[in-house]
């Protein structure tokens, strides 16, 4: 994830410690080799590039790990306002193959929250080409209490 400067809002920084922190806890993450690139308040993204040993049969990605991927940037969004919140429901739609060697892109997004209920879009693309794999959708439950205690300046 890029440095950002002094001059951003304090949610945004708040959102990036949140989201060094989440990831750095995330063994199952950081084993598959997801890089976070962005996160701010509703939102993320999370890269994975797409290794020999995640490939199915067919010599694709394996979909679980396509949906890891995307579930990963989900649980970064929708946690980056420090509110503990977990996966209520889930679903996605494979649109093309990953291969070998591509760099999978998911960007996650809210699209709508409302009490301790928030529905967000990912969308998992190829880096290189921009060529939509999956799309996803995840509805999250927020439990209360935070994931850090500090708060940035």
């Amino acid at each position: 994830m890029a440095a950002k400067t002094q001059d951003q809002p304090p949610e945004e920084r708040l959102a990036e410690l949140v989201g060094r922190r989440m990831l750095a806890q995330d063994a199952a993450s950081r084993a598959l080799g997801m890089v976070l690139d962005e996160v701010g308040p509703g939102r993320a993204r999370l890269r994975m590039t797409v290794r020999a040993d995640m490939v199915n049969g067919h010599e694709l990605c394996h979909g679980g790990l396509i949906f890891t991927l995307a579930d990963s940037a989900f649980a970064l969004a929708c946690n980056a306002r420090n509110q503990v919140t977990v996966a209520a429901a889930a679903e996605i739609q494979f649109i093309s193959p990953a291969r070998t060697g591509e760099t999978l892109l998911a960007a996650a997004r809210e699209r709508a929250a409302a009490g301790r209920t928030g529905v967000y879009d990912i969308e998992v693309t190829e880096q290189g080409s921009g060529r939509l794999v999956a799309l996803f959708r995840g509805r999250s439950h927020r439990l209360g209490g935070a994931i850090v205690d500090e708060q940035p300046a």
